[in-house]
């Protein structure tokens, strides 16, 4: 038996499958719909928590997977901001989990990957007036899965992105401690710079998000379920991580951020790919040893 395997199905949409055998390891995603990862697990045991009803129904945001968020994370007051002296209008977490993706390779040389693409076309231009696209290689090797990303800017003129993830995990628990040496967290609930030493944040309780906000590390570990230890590391532009849930449902969201919500219009940690330039970083996940 070979070391990797990537097969292809239907499930609504296609579906590549990659898988690691030695780890018992495996990942499935829908390029066609929004290059979103529907399933990831390790040593066996899934690691994503997934409303398929929604993965199903194309006009519904899908709850569950790794949404990508691009170019913002979040959402815009009222919907919109302002560029150049023109007022856009853009959906939640942006144009690209909305979007098709284009498979460009897979490979089983090194790791179990595959690389998608998305370029803006029209109908992105008219929330975010840039040319850009996006390179992303998911691979899983060691019984990690990790996201290389290349965001290309073809513009004349920098173009201003925060993007992000948001994995929903699936968890049988949401009152976690979070091992970060982020010692500050925004409460969006009651609108509160609050301290934090490793205390348990309850996310049943909160219908609204929180975020670590002074992380100097790259990455956080938590368990939200029986014998599952999550480990994500991350580039160093993704400066915050949201904590959110909804009450009743089986999953905890931890998402990297690279800037915290709203970030277009007040413009103060936007970052900025430069004309013809390419912006690169990762994000990996891992299932540690309990």
């Amino acid at each position: 038996m070979k070391p990797y395997e990537i097969r292809t199905y239907q499930d609504s949409y296609e579906i590549y499958e990659l898988i690691e055998h030695s780890t018992r390891s495996w990942f499935k995603i829908a390029p066609e719909r929004g290059g979103i990862v529907i399933s990831f697990g390790a040593n066996g045991q899934e690691l994503l928590y997934l409303d398929k009803a929604t993965f199903d129904d194309p006009n519904a945001n899908i709850r569950g997977g790794i949404p990508v968020l691009f170019p913002i994370s979040g959402q815009l007051a009222d919907g919109s901001y302002e560029w150049n002296g023109q007022r856009y209008r853009m959906k939640n977490h942006g144009v690209a989990r909305v979007r098709p993706w284009r498979v460009e390779s897979t490979d089983t040389t090194d790791g179990a990957a595959i690389t998608l693409t998305l370029a803006s076309d029209a109908e992105t231009r008219e929330s975010y007036p840039f040319d850009f696209e996006l390179r992303f290689t998911y691979r899983l090797k060691g019984g990690q899965l990790t996201i290389e990303q290349e965001y290309r800017n073809g513009s004349a003129e920098p173009m201003p992105m925060y993007p992000g993830f948001h994995p929903y995990f699936v968890a049988d628990r949401k009152a976690l401690a979070y091992e970060t040496d982020a010692t500050k967290y925004f409460d969006y609930n009651d609108g509160m710079e609050k301290s934090y030493d490793g205390r348990v944040i309850d996310l049943d309780k909160l219908p609204e998000s929180v975020v670590f906000l002074n992380a100097q590390r790259r990455d956080i570990t938590f368990s939200p379920a029986e014998r599952l230890i999550v480990r994500m590391t991350y580039g160093e532009p993704f400066k915050y991580v949201v904590l959110w849930s909804v009450s009743g449902k089986g999953f905890v969201c931890v998402e990297p951020w690279m800037a915290k919500t709203d970030e277009l219009n007040r413009k103060q940690e936007l970052v900025e790919v430069p004309p013809g330039g390419v912006h690169q970083t990762f994000l990996t996940i891992s299932r540690m040893s309990v």
